[in-house]
């Protein structure tokens, strides 16, 4: 069992031997005490429920504990301002697409905990949300045609969501943010990109990515 698992169930438990005194309470006609243990005892057994729900959730998002490769790009140049890319994610899933521009970005969501929720099972987390083709020139940017598309699929429910409308009841979560990095395309160009605790890096992994990032201006 999970120390999360573990937490749950106490909860739970604790809920239910507060409803017991709580209908023991009323059968000795305190009403007020009864009330006021049943409310309590409804609060312990709906935050395993609350808790549950982030939980599932957060299978979304890659739990990070160091720095690791989120995703390999590999782009192939077929035309002016165009790209093919082949990214590569660490579950071995492939997603091949074309890409407007001169520089690409991806775009993510870092979720950070405080220690307490460490101790349950919860680390560091990110989801890579957007990849996106940029032009370099402004006036291309505002006019040219753009690429996106996205990374992770949509969710019923999502962790940012929640945090966002109950963040001052949700001690436990330390830092919600996004993080973004952009880089140069080029024909054989080939980057990592790398979820740390401050965000995401890009690092070339070859010379024509070494080349491109050498060269931008």
């Amino acid at each position: 069992m999970t120390k999360l698992a573990a937490v749950l169930l106490g909860l739970i438990l604790a809920g239910l031997l507060m409803l017991g005194g709580s209908a023991a309470l009323f059968r000795r006609r305190r009403v007020f005490s009864g009330l006021l243990c049943g409310v309590f005892a409804l609060f312990l057994l709906l935050l395993p429920v609350g808790i549950g729900l982030v939980a599932g959730n957060m299978v979304t998002y890659t739990r990070l504990t160091h720095e690791e490769r989120a995703l390999k790009a590999e782009f192939t140049q077929t035309g002016e301002h165009q790209f093919d890319a082949v990214l590569t994610f660490p579950s071995g899933d492939v997603q091949r697409l074309v890409l407007r521009g001169d520089e690409w970005q991806v775009d993510a969501r870092i979720v950070k905990w405080k220690p307490l929720a460490n101790i349950v099972g919860f680390d560091a987390a990110y989801r890579l949300e957007r990849i996106t083709g940029r032009y370099s020139a402004i006036a291309d940017e505002r006019s040219a045609p753009h690429t996106v598309y996205a990374l992770s699929p949509a969710t019923r429910l999502d962790v940012w969501s929640v945090v966002r409308h109950l963040s001052a009841w949700l001690p436990w979560f330390d830092a919600l943010y996004g993080s973004a990095v952009y880089v140069p395309m080029a024909d054989g160009a080939s980057y990592a990109v790398l979820a740390t605790q401050a965000g995401l890096i890009v690092r070339p992994l070859n010379a024509a990515a070494g080349s491109a990032v050498g060269g931008w201006h």
